[in-house]
C-alpha cells in the first residue's frame, strides 16, 4: 500500500490505539472480511502492552500537558508507559536539552499515581 499524502494526524495512546483497532477489528467482523496479518499483529501488540483504559490515558495526557516542560509527545509515552520511578522518567526525558529537578520529577509521579487511582 502506497501513501500518497497524509490528510491528518493526532498523538494516541496505546490505549486509544487498542480501542481503535478493536472497533475495526468489530466492523471487519460483521462485514465477514479476514483481518490482515499486521491488523491481527497490532491489535495483539495493543492487548498486551496497555496497561489502562483509553479515557485514563487521555486524562493523564490532558494532567501532564497542564505541567511545565511538559510536550504533547512526552506526555503520551508517559501514558504508555507509566512510570513509577524518578529513573524511568529520566529515561524518557534523556533525549531532552534540559534536565528535571527532583521536584518537578516527583510532581510527574504523582500526577501519574493520582490518575492511575
Amino acid at each position: 500500500m502506497i501513501v500518497k499524502e497524509v490528510l491528518d494526524e493526532e498523538l494516541m495512546t496505546l490505549a486509544e490505539v487498542k480501542e481503535s483497532l478493536n472497533e475495526i477489528m468489530e466492523e471487519r467482523s460483521e462485514r465477514g472480511e479476514e483481518l490482515g496479518y499486521e491488523l491481527r499483529k497490532s491489535i495483539n501488540h495493543a492487548d498486551i502492552f496497555s496497561k489502562i483504559s483509553a479515557e485514563k490515558s487521555r486524562e493523564l495526557v490532558n494532567n501532564l500537558l497542564e505541567l511545565e516542560k511538559m510536550k504533547p509527545e512526552i506526555a503520551v509515552k508517559i501514558a504508555d508507559i507509566l512510570p513509577e520511578t524518578r529513573d524511568e522518567l529520566r529515561a524518557i526525558y534523556s533525549k531532552e536539552r534540559y534536565t528535571l529537578s527532583e521536584q518537578e520529577l516527583d510532581e510527574i509521579l504523582n500526577t501519574v499515581n493520582e490518575s492511575l487511582e
